[in-house]
């Protein structure tokens, strides 16, 4: 009895090696690339030369990147700009970037934190922008809204 229980389990070892073969050889044959990263998304992007002629400015003039309690004294919230005495536009568009809704552009934090809150602004220490009227939030709006979804 014990020689044919051990004679089942020798025949039954045989037929699982027997079948895997042929997949773990189907394995090393040859290499196997990675899977292709999703696809099929959209892109949002903004003009950097019409920042730095119309957005910049007003980012500037309203003392946005002022050093101390201002965004160019080091990160403040979410937004950092360059300081005053060392103005990198190129670095301020790709932070100002992170500030952009191109869903949904008027509620875009660039937009909202400096706006008055009675005027529908969110939470920020200085409220340059009286209204959504104001010519300045008005400027940096039409910037978004020129953007193209690619």
């Amino acid at each position: 009895m014990q020689s044919n229980h051990t004679a089942r389990k020798i025949v039954a070892s045989q037929v699982v090696t027997l079948l895997a073969l042929p997949l773990a050889l189907q394995g090393c044959s040859r290499p196997s690339a990675p899977a292709p990263p999703p696809s099929g998304g959209t892109t949002f992007t903004l003009s950097y030369s019409q920042f730095a002629d119309s957005v910049e400015p007003i980012l500037v003039a309203k003392g946005c990147d002022a050093t101390g309690d201002c965004h160019g004294g080091g990160i403040r919230g979410t937004l950092e700009l360059s300081p005053p005495g060392a103005k990198d536009t190129r670095y301020d568009f790709n932070q100002v970037l992170l500030q952009v809704s191109g869903y949904s552009p008027a509620s875009s934090p660039i937009l909202t934190r400096p706006l008055a809150d009675d005027s529908g602004g969110t939470p920020h220490p200085y409220k340059v922008f009286p209204s959504t009227s104001d010519p300045n939030y008005k400027a940096i709006l039409d910037w978004i809204l020129s953007g193209v979804t690619q």
